[in-house]
């Protein structure tokens, strides 16, 4: 009399097989590696602006002969820089917000949304995406790879970028 073979052992607390995909949602188009690269660069010279505007206006706030600046005016031209980085940050914020852009991305017609292509909150642009990476790059010696990493990661099939992963975020075309 013959043994029949032995079935294979069941792990209650195996993970279970499934076959997932990265992209579920038919139809959506990715952004070009180089129409995020643009945005970027784009939405970093538009922070620069306040920094220039102010540069701009000190010779202006210069008013006595000797060339030397009183308190007051370095006061005002600070202020106005302060509040010209503070209006742009609340720019971006409200689009971020509504649509899932910054000025940039809004100029240049792409998106961030999540991977099932639904909307992306702020609060998970903000804390998800944005917030531990910036944290992560500030770490010696683990922040400068980080800030190599994160934005060589876009080379990869999917497109996405660190703080794409851990956010679950995709950049798409609007």
């Amino acid at each position: 009399m013959s043994t029949p073979p032995p079935l294979p052992a069941l792990n209650p607390y195996a993970a279970p097989d499934a076959v997932v995909d990265e992209l579920p949602v038919v139809g959506i188009e990715l952004a070009s590696r180089g129409t995020r690269f643009l945005a970027a660069f784009v939405d970093g010279l538009t922070f620069m602006i306040p920094y220039f505007a102010t540069i701009m206006a000190f010779p202006a706030v210069m008013g006595d002969s000797t060339g030397v600046p009183n308190e007051m005016q370095l006061w005002v031209v600070g202020v106005v820089g302060v509040l010209g980085f503070v209006a742009l940050i609340a720019i971006n914020l409200v689009l971020l917000h509504r649509h899932g852009q910054t000025i940039a991305k809004r100029l240049f017609g792409i998106r961030v949304v999540r991977t099932d292509g639904s909307h992306c909150s702020l609060l998970r642009i903000v804390f998800a995406r944005w917030l531990p990476v910036t944290v992560m790059t500030m770490i010696p010696l683990l922040g400068l790879i980080v800030w190599l990493a994160d934005p060589l990661m876009i080379f990869r099939e999917d497109h996405r970028c660190m703080h794409d992963h851990i956010a679950d975020t995709i950049v798409v075309r609007t």
